[in-house]
C-alpha cells in the first residue's frame, strides 16, 4: 500500500502521512485508529516497541521499494510480488540485484559535468566558510602534538608516531596498485606507501597523513560522487593542518604580518612544505586569523586554471555550471605572465587592474611530467601592504571576463583566417576509456585485493 492509498483510505493527506512515517511530526490518536483499521491491526500494534520486522520483512519493505523508484520504472521490467511462496534466498537475490543495478547507474551517472558541478558546490561552500574548517584543525593539531610535535617542519618520525597511536604502521612497497596512492589495512593495522623516494612523486608525510585521516574524521565508504569529493578535501585539509599545524603557522604568519613581510617562500620553508601546499594553506588561514581576503591559483603553461580559490572578489572565468577548473587564465595576470619569464629562481610580483579593483599577486613556477605551471597567491591592492613584494613596478591591465580581452581574435585577423586555417583537435582518450568499477571513482578493487592478499601477514600472505 502507497501513502497515497493509505491517506485516502484513513482521510489524510499523504504528505502528512510522510511527515508521520519520517518521524517529523507526532500523530494524533483519531489518526492511529484510523490507520489501524485500514491496516487490519489494533491501535496498540502501532505502538507496540518491540524489536522491528525480521529480515524477511526487511527484505519484502526493500524490493518494494526498489520496484517503485523511477529508475527500475525506466527499465520495463515487470515487478515481482514479495508473496508468502517466495523463498528468503530469491528474495536475497533480487534485492542485491536491485542494489546493483542502483550502484552501476550511480558510477555511469559520475560525468566530468556531475564532477564540476559537486566540484563547484563544494568550492561554494568553502569561499562562504573562508575556506577554514575549524574542526579538522583541532582533531590533526591534536593528534600531531600528542605524537612529539613542537614547532617548525613535521618530521616523518613524528607522522610515523602519529599513526602507530591509532594502530598503524607505516610500510613502503613498490608495487601498489596502479589506481592507488595509499592502500590502508584495517584488519592488520597497516598503512601502504610508495618507496621512500619518488621523482616528482606526492610528499610522503601529505600521503601517510591523508590515510591517517579517513580513520580520525570517521570515513565511511562514499555513496555518491559528491560525497567522494568532500572527502578527498577533508583528508588533504587535514594533512596541511598536520604539516603547518595553525597554533605555529598562525603564529609565524602574524609576525610576518607585523613586519610586513608576509611571503609565501619563508611560508614554505619553515614547515618543509611544497609551495603550492604552503600557498594553499594561507587560504585556510589568512582571512580567519588575519583578516586578509586572498586569490589562490594553480595555472598550467596551457593557460587553464587547474585550481582556484577566492574570496577578495578577484573575477575569475566559470563555465554554465559555475566551475572554475579548466577555464582560461587571462593572459595579463601574473600566473600566466609568470611563465614566459627568463628568472624562475624566485617569486615574481604584479599588480594587475581589473574590472573588479586592483589586485597585487605573487608568483612561482614549477615543472613536472606534463609541463610547467605557476602557483599564485593575491590580495587586493590595499592589503599588499603586508607582503614582501610590494614596491614592484611590474604592472597590467586585464578586462577579463571580456572574452574582448585576450580569448577572441581581432576582427581583422578572425575574418582573414575563419575560412583558411583548420585546427585538428587533440583527443584525450580517458575521456573514451570508462574507469574501473571500484569503491572509489577510479580505484580496481580486484587489484587492491590481490595486493593485500600478498602483503597482509597470515597463512597465505607475504608479511
Amino acid at each position: 500500500m502507497t501513502l497515497a492509498q493509505l491517506g485516502a483510505a484513513v482521510g489524510a493527506a499523504q504528505s502528512r502521512l510522510s511527515q508521520v512515517e519520517n518521524g517529523k511530526r507526532e500523530p494524533k490518536l483519531s489518526l492511529i485508529t484510523a490507520v489501524a483499521a485500514a491496516l487490519g491491526v489494533q491501535p496498540g500494534d502501532l505502538l507496540d516497541s518491540s524489536p522491528p520486522p525480521g529480515r524477511r520483512a526487511a527484505l519484502e519493505i526493500e524490493l518494494d521499494r526498489a520496484q517503485r523508484s523511477p529508475l527500475f520504472r525506466s527499465l520495463g521490467v515487470p515487478e515481482v510480488r514479495a508473496g508468502r511462496t517466495l523463498p528468503v534466498d530469491a528474495l536475497e537475490a533480487l534485492v542485491a540485484l536491485h542494489r546493483e543495478v542502483a550502484r552501476r547507474h550511480d558510477a555511469a551517472n559520475a560525468t566530468p559535468e556531475e564532477a564540476r558541478r559537486a566540484n563547484t558546490e563544494i568550492r561554494r561552500l568553502l569561499r562562504a566558510a573562508d575556506n577554514h574548517l575549524p574542526e579538522i584543525e583541532e582533531v590533526a593539531e591534536d593528534l600531531v602534538r600528542a605524537a612529539g610535535y613542537t614547532v617548525g617542519a613535521l618530521t616523518h618520525r613524528t607522522v610515523a608516531r602519529a599513526a602507530a597511536e591509532l594502530g598503524f604502521s607505516i610500510i613502503h612497497v613498490d608495487d601498489l596498485p596502479h589506481s592507488t596512492r595509499t592502500v590502508t589495512d584495517l584488519a592488520n593495522g597497516r598503512i601502504y606507501l610508495p618507496p621512500a623516494s619518488i621523482p616528482g612523486g606526492h610528499g610522503l608525510r601529505s600521503l601517510a597523513l591523508q590515510a591517517i585521516a579517513h580513520r580520525v574524521l570517521g570515513h565511511e565508504r562514499p555513496t555518491s560522487y559528491t560525497d567522494f569529493l568532500r572527502q578527498r578535501l577533508e583528508i588533504n585539509y587535514f594533512a596541511a593542518c598536520a604539516l603547518m599545524p595553525r597554533s605555529a603557522a598562525v603564529e609565524f604568519l602574524a609576525a610576518a604580518k607585523a613586519e610586513r613581510d608576509l611571503a609565501v617562500e619563508d611560508f614554505r620553508d619553515a614547515f618543509g612544505v611544497t609551495h603550492e601546499a604552503a600557498a594553499h594553506r594561507l587560504t585556510n588561514l589568512l582571512t580567519t586569523h588575519l583578516g586578509l581576503p586572498l586569490h589562490f591559483l594553480r595555472a598550467g603553461d596551457d593557460g587553464a586554471l587547474y585550481r582556484g580559490y577566492e574570496n577578495d572578489g578577484v573575477p575569475f572565468v566559470e563555465d554554465a555550471t559555475g566551475a572554475v577548473e579548466g577555464q582560461p587564465v587571462c593572459r595579463q595576470w601574473t600566473a600566466r605572465r609568470v611563465l614566459g619569464l627568463t628568472n624562475r629562481t624566485t617569486e615574481n610580483y604584479q599588480y594587475t587592474d581589473t574590472p573588479a579593483g586592483t589586485f597585487w599577486c605573487s608568483s612561482q613556477t614549477g615543472t613536472t611530467r606534463e609541463g610547467d605551471f605557476s602557483i599564485t597567491v593575491g590580495v587586493r591592492y590595499e592589503h599588499a601592504k603586508f607582503f614582501r613584494g610590494r614596491d614592484t613596478r611590474a604592472r597590467a591591465v586585464s578586462r577579463c571576463p571580456d572574452v574582448s580581452c585576450c580569448r577572441r581574435a581581432p576582427q581583422e585577423l578572425a575574418g582573414r583566417w575563419a575560412e583558411n586555417a583548420w585546427p585538428s583537435a587533440r583527443l584525450h582518450a580517458q575521456t573514451l576509456a570508462p574507469l574501473p568499477s571500484g569503491t572509489f571513482p577510479g580505484v580496481d578493487d580486484v587489484e587492491v585485493y590481490e595486493f593485500l592478499t600478498a602483503h597482509a601477514p597470515g597463512e597465505h600472505g607475504g608479511g
